[in-house]
């Protein structure tokens, strides 16, 4: 059985688009840009699990 969704996978594309053109912000109150892979990655996860999409909930929690 698939660990992520649909949902998930687009939106962690959507993400790293997003970063490679250099228009990715952090969600802080710096909103610098995010030039980090991982990170984009895991504001994908974020924005797939805020919209309900199959993610494993975060680790630690």
């Amino acid at each position: 059985m698939a660990k992520y969704g649909k949902k998930a996978q687009e939106e962690v594309r959507e993400a790293m688009h997003e970063m490679k053109e250099g228009t990715l912000r952090s969600g802080g109150k710096s909103k610098k840009k995010v030039t980090n892979p991982k990170q984009a990655i895991a504001i994908g996860l974020s924005k797939a699990r805020k919209e309900g999409g199959k993610v494993p909930a975060k680790k630690g929690d």
